[in-house]
């Protein structure tokens, strides 16, 4: 006897292809629009979906949570962090959550070498210039960026995207430092020729490139808040396309204003879209609208993720990207 088709509901919409294998396979709810639920809307969808899936924009808190449904069985993330769902909470009342880990990291690591160059090379003032049409011609000395083989780079947060930013860093010539909450195996330091910092705050003293590739947890909440930041060379760039509340936005924002630091290449926000305006005035700050994922072929193999784990789970399986609550 076949499985009953299972009522799912999407908060966003998704790549084309997998709306339509969504709708192949289960009594699913697409959005018309891509504008962000409310939470009245979230709380409504909770209370008649077997299967809820979520993106980032939707804060899953306890308050929330508390107001699904009993038929809610399965909060089907469709991404890789769950730092906007209480998965305590959920598994509490006999939700399991599921998310999509490994997909994004060649793309976010591009991102990541991206910022640096753009910041480094100055590659937004240019295109800036030529935008406006005031490039007078070639100069010796005009938009002289820097040179990014044989600076340190430290990696805040030695995972899989820190790993592969490390390889990437490492082609251009950069030397690699990172800091971890737990030491690398030493043939894995050796492959990626990464010097390990146990001590965060005298890695940060010391390097010209920081990058944040940690994600967001209680104990990383302003890792990088006023005091490490004045740690850091007044020539230095920071980079961040892991999570915002890592970093203090303000007290950034107050270094980069008063020439403390060398610039800035950030694709996530402490809060969100609600981006410090005195941050879009500095010429050494590149800001990007969260860009990190944003590929098509990762985009859609998220969505395939979020399938085989909704299917699994339908034929009566653990989903294979069960998050397990104190893990992540």
């Amino acid at each position: 006897m076949p499985s009953k088709r299972l009522s799912v509901v999407v908060t966003r919409r998704l790549p084309e292809v997998v709306e339509t294998r969504l709708k192949e396979l289960f009594n699913v709810e697409l959005r018309e629009d891509d504008a962000q639920m409310s939470r009245d809307e979230l709380a409504a969808a909770m209370q008649r979906a077997d299967v809820l899936v979520p993106a980032v924009t939707d804060t899953l808190d306890a308050r929330l949570l508390a107001q699904a449904g009993d038929r809610l069985k399965l909060i089907a993330n469709y991404g890789a962090g769950v730092d906007h769902i209480d998965v305590h909470t959920a598994r509490q009342r006999g939700i399991l959550v599921s998310n999509t880990p490994g997909v994004v990291t060649e793309d976010t690591a591009d991102m990541t070498l991206a910022l640096i160059l753009a910041v480094t090379r100055r590659i937004p003032e240019g295109l800036a210039l030529m935008q406006a049409g005031n490039w007078g011609g070639w100069a010796p000395t005009a938009m002289l960026g820097g040179r990014i083989g044989g600076r340190r780079l430290g990696i805040l947060g030695m995972g899989r995207i820190g790993q592969a930013v490390a390889r990437r860093a490492a082609a251009f010539g950069m030397q690699v430092h990172y800091h971890n909450r737990k030491r690398l195996r030493p043939e894995v330091e050796d492959e990626l020729e990464a010097t390990y910092w146990e001590s965060l705050d005298q890695m940060v003293a010391r390097m010209d490139v920081i990058s944040i590739n940690c994600p967001h947890t209680p104990s990383t909440f302003h890792l990088m808040n006023a005091r490490r930041l004045k740690l850091m060379k007044p020539n230095a760039v920071i980079v961040n396309t892991s999570r915002g509340e890592v970093i203090d936005e303000n007290a950034l924002t107050r270094m980069l204003r008063a020439g403390e630091l060398g610039g800035a290449g950030l694709d996530v926000f402490e809060h969100g879209s609600e981006i410090n305006p005195r941050l879009r005035e500095l010429p050494n700050v590149v800001l990007l609208p969260h860009m990190g994922s944003a590929t098509i072929e990762g985009r859609t193999e998220m969505g395939e993720k979020v399938i085989i784990n909704i299917k699994t789970f339908n034929d009566g399986h653990r989903p294979p990207d069960l998050v397990v609550p104190g893990v992540m």
